[in-house]
This record gives structure tokens, sequence and C-alpha cells, in this order.
């Protein structure tokens, strides 16, 4: 998790910077070009798994969900603070909890019920309906936490029959048609310069979602999302250093209420199981 959590930060550099000069789904494109040429480098030995075709229809719609949040939430870091994104995306865990009673019928607990309802307040906070006008790329923001949390649970469903690797390799081989298509629509010139944030952001997405898997399948969810936590700080530190953004106080409360009410309910849950 702790992989995870420093490759996503570094998908999300890599990510802002392709975009100063190329599209939005350029940069999705070339995240999940650079991911391939990984995988065929680093991953042959997925392959046989991988044409298996094991839950195909299940792969297909959770990519596809996937990549409609991860053109939301590229938009956002492009045009939002590092941590006011990353402190907005901690709302997924409330989807997560609405999408588990619809798909995977788990109750929804008075844990989960008061982190939704803590989550929803601290988003009050960050957005500040009413002062001034709200960006609406937080609104997108938001959206694509309820994809990522959709997409968490198919994730959930697929580890029971298929390898991180395959997950991870089965979204590259879903998502590069995806974004070919959708970058061919919004085409620039390509420069030399581009190619080490198409690494940054290739290598670390691939490198996120791996870890993210791996971290799914050997720890509990409340070993693993205390941990996670850590991007939000992290990430205000990162866009400090490298872009000299301000470190907004409303993000910092609306993201502390998100945090601990997301954290209250994993470490409530965590007592209850054992």
């Amino acid at each position: 998790m702790t992989l995870s959590m420093a490759s996503f930060i570094g998908m999300s550099i890599g990510s802002r910077e392709l975009a100063a000069t190329l599209s939005i789904r350029q940069v999705l494109f070339f995240r999940a070009l650079i991911g391939l040429l990984v995988i065929l480098a680093l991953g042959r030995s997925l392959w046989p798994e991988v044409r298996q075709m094991k839950r195909l229809r299940l792969h297909v719609l959770r990519n596809v969900v996937h990549f409609t949040g991860q053109y939301f939430w590229t938009i956002g870091v492009v045009m939002l603070p590092l941590a006011s994104v990353f402190a907005l995306e901690f709302t997924m865990p409330i989807w997560v909890a609405f999408f588990a009673l619809l798909f995977l019928n788990e109750r929804l607990t008075k844990p989960r019920i008061l982190a939704t309802i803590g989550g929803f307040l601290g988003v009050l906070v960050i957005v500040r309906p009413g002062v001034g006008m709200v960006d609406p790329a937080a609104g997108l923001v938001l959206v694509a936490a309820a994809a990522y949390g959709l997409s968490l649970i198919f994730v959930k469903q697929l580890t029971g029959y298929c390898s991180p690797g395959a997950i991870v390799a089965w979204m590259i081989v879903i998502q590069l048609p995806l974004g070919l298509v959708a970058a061919l629509t919004d085409w620039r010139e390509v420069h030399v310069t581009d190619i080490p944030w198409m690494l940054l952001a290739g290598v670390g997405a691939l490198s996120a979602h791996f870890c993210q898997a791996q971290a799914l399948k050997r720890l509990d969810a409340s070993v693993v999302m205390p941990i996670d936590f850590l991007r939000v700080p992290l990430a205000a530190i990162v866009g400090y250093l490298a872009y000299k953004e301000g470190i907004d106080l409303w993000v910092i409360l609306g993201g502390a209420v998100i945090l601990f009410s997301n954290y209250r309910a994993v470490m409530a849950e965590r007592r209850q199981v054992c």
C-alpha cells in the first residue's frame, strides 16, 4: 500500500505535466500504452491466464467504469490542487459501502452510515457551496470517486477468480483501445520532452493498481485503508513543493473530517471482526 500510494502521486504528477501539452484523452491513452509495454517486457507469464478469459464480461464492465472515472479524475488533477483532488477522492469508501449493499448484499452498518454522513460533511467543507462559484472540477472528482468505488467492488469480485497481475493486464488490454479511440478525437502533437512524463504516468498507474490489488488480496480492508489515507497530506506536500500550491485551510479541515470519519468506521468494523 505504501508503494501504491507513492505510485498514485507519481501518476498524478506525470498526468498533470502531460496535460500541459497533450489532451486529457491522450494522457489516458499513453498511460495505458506504457503499461502495455511494461507488461509485455516483464509480465509474459500472465498471458496464459489472460487467454483463459475468466470473467471477461466483468473485466470489461470494470474497465469501462474505471476508464470513465480516470477521465474525470485526470481533469480534476489538472484543474484542482492535488490535496483537493485526493481529499475529495476519499469519499470513495462511502460509494464502496453503497455499492457493496447493492451488489454484494453487505449490511450498511452503523459505522458505515456515520462515515457516509461525515464524508458528506467533509465534502461540503471543501467545496463550500454558496461561497462564490463551486469549481465544476470538484464535482467531476466526486463522480470519479463513485466510479472508482464501483470499480473496486468489481475488483473484489475478480480477485476470487483472477490473480492481481491478470486483473491489471486486462485493465491495460481493455483500456488501451478505449484510450486510443478517445485520443483520436482530440489529438495534439507529441514532443520528445513528453516521454519522461509518459513513463512516470504509465509506470505509476500500473504500479499503483498492481500494488493495490496485491494489498486487497493479502490484507483486510481495515488494514489497507488507514495507510491509503496518508495520500492526502503527502499530496499536499508534493503540491506545495512541485507546484507552489497553497495549502487551503478548508481543504485540510474537510479532508480531516472525511479521513477521520472513514478511519473510525474502518477501526470499528475491525474491532467487530476481531
